[in-house]
């Protein structure tokens, strides 16, 4: 919608400013309440929001304009207005506008995909399997050579993906490369970590991985080919989610009517792609000749698919900080095992031989990443429900 670049994430309440009523309860005193004595408080209201009036559509864009801003149904009570949105229909019905022409009944399309957006997200699952291809047909020093080159450009691209495909987020949003560093351990872990830590277990690592299954330190091809494959339906299942979010925008009444018709939706787009990604594992395993792990693979691709969920709109610090725990988890997972050889320091190694034990090693990545995404999906059920999450005209999808 136009007018609502500038709004990103909920402040303050933004409303006139009022001495305090010695005799008014707590919650009621300070700046939530209009100027005791002011003949048009929605007047001052509308002059400090008059840009978002002016450029407004219609009254639920004034709505979510304010409900960005911290504005609540408590504080719309304080301006006679039974809620948010009854307020902003106020509001929108002051604006002086030319001519009499009612607002637009269809609601304006989201920006069309850029046509090299399709490469970028299919770039990391195509390099990822011809470096695959060039590790299973090379030996020796040219197959250390390939799978140097290999992963150095799979990160790129992955890199490329999230910073100018249909999954990075605004830039004042963006949560920077230590983020992008944790999820290339994320994903490196998935195909690594196990091997590391069965040995581990067992009392090696004895040899570096040489990228089989069958040696020392195996590799998992698969789970590494299927993750690189799975950005392109990522992106699909979020601008699925945008196009349902933004047709609700326009359809609902109110700000609550919105929220119940969206409050679905991030679990929607997480099973749509969950789906995806299932069929993806079970076709890479086949082609590998590996076994389908779907577990950690599914549990790791929940966890980044809502991570770059609420970035695209503009939420990057909980995802940034629920990866990040997600990822020193998974260091410190391995790390335990080695301290528990030092003298008197087996207790640190319990924890994971238990779960080994109860599980196997993919039970680690996939405790982990599935405790990590349920937090996220909670988040994301609480944030994107917001009209103003969804508003704003420079999501990428």
């Amino acid at each position: 919608m136009s007018g609502l670049g500038e709004l990103d994430r909920p402040g303050p309440p933004d409303v006139p400013d009022a001495p305090s009523d010695p005799h008014a309860p707590s919650d009621v005193r300070g700046a939530d309440t209009p100027r005791r004595g002011a003949g048009d408080p929605v007047k001052a209201l509308m002059h400090r929001h008059r840009e978002l009036c002016e450029r407004a559509v219609d009254p639920l864009e004034i709505a979510a304009g304010l409900e960005a801003h911290g504005v609540t149904d408590r504080t719309a009570a304080r301006f006679r207005h039974r809620d948010v949105f009854s307020l902003a229909e106020e509001m929108y019905a002051r604006v002086p506008r030319d001519g009499d022409a009612p607002p637009p009944a269809a609601p304006p399309a989201l920006p069309r995909p850029r046509p090299y957006w399709a490469l970028l997200t299919l770039l990391p699952g195509a390099l990822c399997a011809a470096t695959l291809t060039g590790i299973r047909l090379t030996d020796g020093r040219t197959c250390l050579l390939v799978t140097a080159a290999g992963l150095l450009a799979v990160a790129l691209a992955v890199h490329a993906a999230l910073r100018r495909g249909p999954l990075s987020g605004p830039r004042r949003a963006h949560p920077g490369l230590r983020t992008e560093a944790w999820t290339c351990w994320l994903i490196g872990y998935t195909a690594l970590g196990d091997g590391l830590l069965r040995a581990a277990v067992r009392g090696g690592p004895d040899a570096l991985p040489d990228g089989t299954t069958a040696g020392p330190w195996p590799f998992a091809a698969a789970r590494l080919l299927t993750l690189t494959l799975a950005c392109a339906p990522a992106a699909w299942s979020v601008r699925f989610l945008a196009v349902q979010a933004r047709r609700r925008l326009h359809s609902s009444r109110g700000l609550e009517e919105f929220a119940a018709g969206v409050r679905p939706l991030p679990a929607a787009a997480l099973g749509l792609f969950l789906c995806v990604l299932a069929a993806l594992t079970a076709a890479g395993a086949a082609v590998l000749g590996e076994p389908a792990d779907y577990a950690p693979v599914l549990a790791l691709g929940a966890l980044l698919f809502l991570a770059r969920l609420l970035t695209v709109h503009g939420f990057a610090h909980a995802p940034a900080v629920v990866v990040a725990a997600a990822g020193a988890a998974e260091v410190l997972a391995p790390a335990t095992v080695f301290a528990g050889r030092l003298p008197r320091c087996g207790f640190l190694a319990a924890p994971v031989d238990s779960l080994m034990a109860a599980w196997g090693p993919a039970g680690v990545p996939s405790l982990v990443c599935a405790s990590a995404a349920l937090i996220l999906l909670i988040h994301a059920t609480r944030t994107l429900t917001r009209a103003s999450a969804h508003a704003r005209t420079d999501q990428p999808c």
